[in-house]
């Protein structure tokens, strides 16, 4: 491999690196749980019974990801077949890149004396679309970063490098700036730089880390990866064409079983893995009463052993292929998904424990989804790595982007309705523990219906001919 090649694939790397604080920060271990702890506290100050009230905080979150699933579900294909159609990806990505950094600044006006939630989940919703589809013509790259037998290993890699990220960026967020109720980080000190813990600064300046974080991790990106010079761009036209060509991938469906199963399978065990992310911090501090340091300290063995999976993922992914890799996340994921909850504060799988500390004050329930959380995030890890690399197996070569853009629908298509589903059945039952449920039934469908994807996708014929 070319040096100039290599180079590449590292900044093609650090898209990973620098975007994975989204998901870390404030997706699911910090902004998460804190947005359910102060909306929880509004509505038990309004006089609502505090289990109904946390019960309604997740219910809320579960709605705001409901809208911003829809959104990206019905942009991401028009766009991807756009895109490929104009032969560049990067001023996709410099446009989404810009959404994020907006977005993830905007958390900063979550005061907990009060704050605008449309405001506020506004602009989270705006940096999570840009981040979304950032991700989606990133990955369309992949495929021009190595061969077929290659780019398993590039993509564990790829996506180590953002779970590693991830955790550095956790564990600055925990040590500098996220402030428990006592207004001190997880060493005991206050936030950096004088910020006023009694308004939470110290945690809602979280989100502005994470933009700067981005702008600066983007940076090696943007000088390192290109699009090819022999995609010669296009303006004239290139809307209806792109929707003309995404009208004929999707009529080519049922001619290609193996790729509309794999986007239905993906579609499902995907956001279930969504919803696993999304609601475990808020799950945890609803279920398990624990602080936004405590979910962070959780995030930080996590996203550790998502990095340590995923890379090691990413070799098995070029032995063996991805589907065997995704199959036994899968089953992994369902084991996860059982336990959670099956954990309470009293009880493990029925058995009684005690509330007492067991180590490091932590009880033992406390320990037990801990263990559940690291098993998430290693098959988390590994899935997502192995699902894109089989995505470029099934896809068809010249229509790469447009087909991350199915993907993306793919993957939330059923986005807002898992978290449609856990706010639905959380406020019907009025249990936080009975409310994420769905999402086994939702891993089961994805695993039945990979049975039906051929490991090296469709033969090139299905792709030369059209309708």
């Amino acid at each position: 491999m070319t040096t100039s090649a290599q180079k590449r694939i590292w900044g093609w790397f650090m898209f990973d690196w620098a975007s994975q604080p989204y998901n870390t920060l404030l997706l699911t271990f910090i902004f998460g749980p804190y947005f359910a702890e102060v909306v929880t506290a509004q509505y038990v100050a309004d006089g609502m019974e505090v289990d109904l009230a946390k019960a309604s905080a997740q219910s809320l979150w579960g709605w705001s990801l409901t809208i911003s699933g829809l959104l990206i579900a019905l942009s991401a294909p028009v766009l991807g077949a756009v895109a490929d159609s104009t032969g560049r990806r990067l001023p996709y990505i410099w446009i989404f890149s810009l959404l994020y950094v907006v977005g993830a600044a905007g958390t900063w006006y979550a005061d907990p004396q009060g704050f605008s939630l449309p405001l506020v989940m506004g602009l989270f919703i705006i940096g999570l679309i840009g981040m979304e589809f950032a991700t989606i013509f990133t990955n369309a790259m992949l495929p021009d970063l190595g061969t077929r037998e290659e780019i398993g290993r590039i993509s564990g890699s790829g996506w180590a490098m953002g779970y590693l990220g991830g955790v550095l960026a956790l564990i600055f967020a925990l040590v500098f700036l996220a402030e428990n109720s006592q207004g001190r980080t997880l060493i005991g000190i206050s936030p950096l730089g004088g910020l006023d813990s009694d308004a939470r600064e110290g945690t809602r300046f979280v989100g502005v880390f994470s933009a700067i974080w981005f702008v600066v991790f983007m940076v090696p990106f943007f000088m390192c990866v290109h699009d090819p010079k022999d995609r010669p761009a296009q303006v004239k036209g290139v809307v209806v064409e792109g929707l003309r060509s995404l009208g004929r991938t999707i009529r080519k469906l049922p001619k290609s079983p193996s790729l509309a199963n794999y986007l239905a399978s993906s579609m499902l065990y995907r956001d279930a893995l969504n919803g696993m992310y999304t609601f475990g911090g808020i799950y945890a501090v609803g279920v398990l009463s624990w602080s936004v340091v405590d979910v962070g300290v959780f995030g930080i063995l996590a996203v550790i052993g998502g990095a340590i999976a995923a890379y090691f993922g990413g070799h098995a992914d070029s032995r063996f292929g991805p589907k065997p890799v995704i199959l036994v996340s899968i089953v992994a994921l369902i084991i996860a998904a059982v336990s959670i909850v099956m954990i309470t504060p009293t009880s493990i799988y029925g058995v009684v424990v005690g509330d007492e500390g067991i180590v490091a004050g932590r009880t033992a329930s406390d320990i037990a989804f801990y263990l559940a959380g690291i098993l998430v995030g290693a098959a988390g890890g590994t899935i997502q790595s192995a699902s894109r690399t089989m995505m470029v197996r099934q896809a068809n070569p010249e229509r790469m982007t447009e087909a991350f853009g199915l993907y993306a629908l793919a993957g939330k298509a059923t986005s807002f309705l898992a978290p449609a589903m856990i706010a639905l059945t959380t406020t019907l039952s009025e249990s936080q523990r009975i409310g994420v449920t769905p999402l086994i039934g939702l891993f089961l469908l994805g695993l039945v219906l990979l049975i039906w994807v051929k490991p090296d996708g469709e033969d090139d014929a299905v792709w030369a001919s059209d309708i």
